[in-house]
């Protein structure tokens, strides 16, 4: 069983940015799972750990932090960025197929 699970956060669909997409976040694993409480509805459990998320600046920053700690972990690799180059003037084109 992993304990930890190693990745790295997409792009914020709000921001045209890539602002805190680049550092890698460790984000632990819930060993309980989560319940609905009687009285108010918020569902809950009384595991903190999943609250810790740790950011690194690399891969290997989090797998050595991972394995100093004893920690199981799973790497989640990004998929390639595809980059549309996309020109405004392209839009008014005389030649343009509609």
């Amino acid at each position: 069983m992993t304990d930890v699970v190693i990745y790295q956060p997409a792009k914020n669909a709000m921001q045209s940015g890539r602002a805190n997409s680049r550092q890698w976040v460790l984000e632990h694993e819930a060993e309980v799972p989560r319940s609905a409480d009687r009285m108010v509805g918020w569902i809950g459990s009384n595991d903190t750990q999943t609250q810790v998320k740790l950011k690194f600046d690399s891969q290997d920053a989090a797998i050595a932090y991972a394995e100093r700690n004893g920690l199981g972990y799973r790497c989640i690799t990004p998929q390639p960025r595809k980059v549309i180059v996309k020109n405004y003037a392209d839009k008014f084109a005389y030649n343009r197929v509609r």
